[in-house]
């Protein structure tokens, strides 16, 4: 059973990050520096056994109810627990008993690191596929964040599924995960080492884009990606031609989202103040808003900026009463080539796939 090759792999086989035979299952953006110092201040017992592939830490997180799906030994969830204070909440889910121990046993460590009378974290056994069956409230979490888990999943449509439905409205999954750019072959799939690795059970990128629509979330954005090397030559040999990405991707459940970008003749106006996005808000790849300049906007994007926690931050200009047809510019983002820094600057940006202005 494929789910519990994953259980044993990360169990047992694994002891540390550094038993990882790809870069598929690391990280190599650098966060914002509020970040780093609510990563440093995990116990380096849980740290070392990190395998995500994303910084899946947005902003705005004080007080926040958030859900952790496929926590691991907690490293994520402990630096959110920091994050949302004491007056937040982080739930983390696996399936795996030795990281379920790790994570617990450093609770009440933490919750004294960071000055709390008691812990504002708790974790769960149980398999994503199946978290209706878990102590879980609809619409009660605030932000669900996954760390390059989901490809892991047999099931990956009740997972995008079950995620809308424990989300507020307003509310969004911030989740890093690693996608090919073609159908896996079934063999590939079946290899545990390649699954274990969070490669042959990624998504095919177009399919990944109509689960997440088929789910509720209309409009998919890309926060980060990043093209990822296989470096050891035997696994690098089985899985040639295909190319794999790490993907960071921000679902925001809204209701009437348009299925494109549609123009209203509508623009914002970033005050600034965002935590560790003072001056620059970054929605996603293709919305970098700087404070103080109007910044034309589809009625999506408007929607995502001001129906959500993000609202008190933007000033908004133009009724919204007429509509001008599609909203320019709109293209999709090549998330297996280069990424947005390594681009040559052009004079009007692409947009990422699912209708991002």
């Amino acid at each position: 059973m494929k789910q519990d090759q994953v259980k044993d792999y990360y169990g047992q086989t694994l002891q540390g990050s550094s038993d990882l035979k790809t870069d598929a299952c690391c990280t190599e953006a650098a966060p914002p520096l509020h970040i780093r110092k609510a990563l440093g201040a995990v116990h380096d017992d849980v740290s070392a056994r990190y395998y995500g592939c994303g910084i899946v830490i947005p902003s705005e997180l004080d007080g926040l109810k958030v859900l952790d799906l496929g926590s691991g030994a907690g490293r994520d969830v402990f630096a959110l627990a920091k994050l949302v204070g004491p007056n937040g909440s982080v739930t983390g889910v696996d399936m795996t008993a030795e990281q379920l121990e790790i994570a617990r046993s450093h609770e009440q460590w933490h919750a004294e690191q960071f000055g709390y009378d008691k812990p504002n974290t708790r974790f769960l056994e149980g398999y994503l596929e199946k978290l209706e069956e878990l102590d879980l409230e609809p619409e009660s979490f605030d932000l669900i964040i996954s760390n390059c888990v989901i490809n892991l999943c047999t099931d990956k449509p009740a997972v995008f599924k079950a995620a809308h439905k424990l989300l507020k409205p307003g509310g969004e999954l911030y989740f890093s995960d690693v996608y090919a750019d073609r159908r896996v072959p079934q063999e590939l799939i079946n290899d545990p080492i390649l699954y274990g690795e969070c490669l042959s059970g990624a998504l095919y990128w177009n399919d990944f884009q109509s689960m997440a629509k088929q789910a509720g979330f209309i409009d998919p954005r890309i926060a980060e990606h990043r093209p990822l090397a296989i470096l050891h030559p035997q696994i690098q040999e089985m899985l040639n031609p295909i190319k794999f990405a790490s993907v960071t991707a921000r679902l925001i459940k809204l209701e009437g989202l348009d299925t494109s970008c549609e123009d209203y003749g509508q623009a914002v106006i970033y005050k600034g103040g965002a935590q560790g996005m003072e001056r620059i808000f970054d929605l996603d790849v293709e919305h970098q808003i700087e404070a103080g300049r109007v910044f034309p906007v589809c009625r999506n994007t408007l929607k995502m900026l001001t129906d959500t926690r993000f609202a008190k931050f933007f000033d908004v200009i133009g009724k919204g009463e007429t509509h001008f047809g599609p909203f320019p510019g709109c293209a999709a983002v090549d998330v297996f080539g280069p990424t947005a820094s390594e681009k040559i600057p052009t004079s009007s940006a692409s947009a990422p796939v699912g209708g991002c202005c």
